[in-house]
């Protein structure tokens, strides 16, 4: 995710820097503000919320490890996955919302799915990060649908 010259697309490492930042000064509203805004889309105009997902999504994040979380950061930010995803060898099914304001569609999936051979792409248009969560039922009959060889 990191911008370098091997991803001249990504962020600048700042971004994530702004993210450890926040992390050590106070995670819990950290993970509030993370998932009362781009993780499940809520920040957008017009978004159905739900205070019950917000507060299910920070109770899992606090029974994390703080160090874990703080780790975390460098290791989804910093790390090339070139290698390995050009080794799998099973089929592959790659969904991502287009509207993914943590994980921006152009600079992961788009890539990622032409260094997998056999491997499929869905986007979805205006879903978020956690579409798996807010849109389940599309999510779900995809997932099936691949499964089934239907896609």
């Amino acid at each position: 995710m990191v911008q370098s010259e091997s991803n001249p697309g990504g962020l600048p490492l700042e971004v994530f820097d702004r993210f450890r930042k926040s992390l050590a000064l106070n995670r819990g509203q950290f993970f509030l503000e993370m998932a009362s805004g781009p993780f499940y889309g809520f920040n957008r105009p017009n978004a159905v919320t739900s205070e019950a997902t917000v507060r299910n999504w920070w109770r899992q994040a606090m029974n994390g490890g703080a160090k874990a979380h703080f780790d975390c950061i460098k290791a989804f930010a910093e790390t090339d996955f070139t290698a390995d995803l050009k080794a799998i060898t099973v089929p592959t099914f790659f969904m991502h919302g287009e509207d993914d304001q943590i994980v921006p569609i152009d600079d992961s999936a788009r890539l990622a799915v032409h260094l997998v051979d056999n491997a499929k792409l869905k986007s979805y248009p205006g879903f978020p990060h956690g579409m798996c969560t807010t849109h389940p039922q599309t999510i779900n009959a995809d997932l099936l649908a691949f499964i089934e060889g239907r896609l």
